[in-house]
């Protein structure tokens, strides 16, 4: 890579705008000017060993590898319209991180971000765990696999998605969604899966107090409820 940045502390606006063929490691974004959109529009990028505390860092990323980097609340929207980006061993406590992204891999992760995931398309989750309210509103082609995650109104409106071997402790989990499995996990909701369609749980066990009403093509396969 052409450019490397190490042990460095940024706190400027847009401190490294359209950053290109970089390699940004164990630097620190924090500072008394709380600048914001500090790698916006980066290209072709790894960011490693880094903490983040400085808004909106990572928007219209283009092929960005965000690695053993941790983001605290004050990362407020850490990542928004970016693309082919991989997320891995990292720490994020931002709320609303992901909006509107595409081609997103995510693994080995922890996530407590209200609001995340929301209107993402081709996005997968792997060996991590996820906390939010609102989790992968509007969202599309997902695959998960291995996930602990905690919320409340989960996967609302989401459109082709798969889950494997996960935990799903949540409340009003895959209303009005569409074409969605979920195999081997534990599926605990409140009222899971109203107004659902196509919906199908293969070797779940399926909590809860009020769960899948008006939901239409149901399929239940060696369930227990």
């Amino acid at each position: 890579m052409r450019n490397h940045i190490e042990n460095q502390q940024f706190d400027q606006e847009r401190a490294l705008y359209h950053l290109t063929d970089g390699l940004v490691s164990a630097c620190l974004f924090s500072g008394p000017a709380d600048g914001e959109s500090v790698l916006k529009e980066c290209r072709n990028i790894t960011v490693k060993d880094c903490i983040f505390s400085l808004r909106y860092p990572l928007w219209h990323a283009h092929c960005f590898h965000l690695l053993d980097s941790n983001m605290d609340d004050k990362t407020r929207a850490p990542i928004w319209y970016a693309e082919n980006g991989r997320i891995e061993n990292c720490d994020i406590n931002g709320i609303k991180c992901l909006r509107e992204c595409d081609y997103i891999r995510i693994f080995n992760s922890r996530i407590v971000s209200p609001e995340f995931g929301w209107k993402c398309r081709d996005v997968k989750i792997a060996d991590s765990q996820i906390e939010s309210e609102y989790l992968l509103f509007e969202s599309r082609n997902i695959e998960i696999n291995n996930l602990q995650m905690k919320g409340k109104y989960s996967f609302q409106y989401i459109k082709n998605m798969t889950i494997h071997d996960s935990i799903l402790d949540t409340k009003d989990a895959f209303w009005h969604s569409s074409h969605v499995t979920v195999e081997n996990s534990v599926v605990k909701g409140e009222y899971l899966g109203w107004f659902s369609d196509h919906l199908t749980l293969i070797n779940c066990r399926i909590i809860g107090t009020q769960p899948l009403c008006y939901c239409n093509h149901l399929k239940l396969v060696n369930c227990t409820m």
